[in-house]
């Protein structure tokens, strides 16, 4: 055993452990606590599993999976950016970048190189791994606002306007997926969780 190998792995192993204490904007369902990045990666990689045969196009599952685990794994250093807040998205490419070099950095060459490549991918969107990840990124807090009778949009005063911008972009993944958040977003403008504006 390569021991220099095996503790940097173990260092980094450790460190992704701080995603659970990263809590998003978005509620788990049934009105529950907040959700924290761990639980968010790992639900988009259930349902990336679960729903796969809505891709467009056929996908790398395991490829599409480990994407997912580490998407948000930077936000360890950058914190989470929420979806609608203007302001600091600004700045979150920036301190997402410095994020990435640090922590991907604690891995053998390789392995940085592997998992930094599957970030860069999952940001740039175009491949059918990275459409169907993003997708799914954008699906699960909806299915959770969804459950949640749009308790965080409401709370964030979330416009028809933002979400329709946010999900636009869904059906290059699955046009089946793009077709039903769309129904849902519909549905929660009906109701009153979504301002219609």
């Amino acid at each position: 055993m390569d021991r220099e190998r095996f503790e940097k792995q173990v260092a980094f192993i450790l460190e992704a452990d701080k995603e659970k204490n990263i809590f998003r904007q978005t509620h788990l369902s049934g009105h529950g606590r907040q959700e924290n990045d761990a639980e968010h990666a790992w639900h988009m990689a259930m349902m990336i599993y679960l729903l796969k045969e809505y891709a467009n196009e056929p996908i790398d599952l395991a490829k599409t999976m480990m994407m997912a685990l580490i998407h948000d794994i930077v936000e360890i250093d950058a914190g989470d950016t929420y979806a609608y807040d203007t302001v600091a998205m600004e700045t979150q490419a920036e301190r997402e970048r410095l994020a990435a070099e640090r922590i991907f950095g604690m891995l053998p060459d390789d392995q940085r190189d592997e998992l930094r490549n599957l970030f860069e991918e999952f940001e740039a969107g175009e491949t059918p791994e990275a459409k169907f990840a993003r997708t799914m990124d954008n699906m699960q807090p909806l299915l959770l606002n969804n459950a949640n009778n749009g308790g965080d949009w409401r709370e964030h005063q979330v416009t028809r306007t933002q979400i329709m911008k946010r999900h636009a972009r869904n059906q290059l993944g699955s046009e089946v997926i793009g077709a039903y958040t769309k129904e849902l977003i519909e549905e929660n403008i009906r109701k009153g969780n979504i301002r219609d504006e």
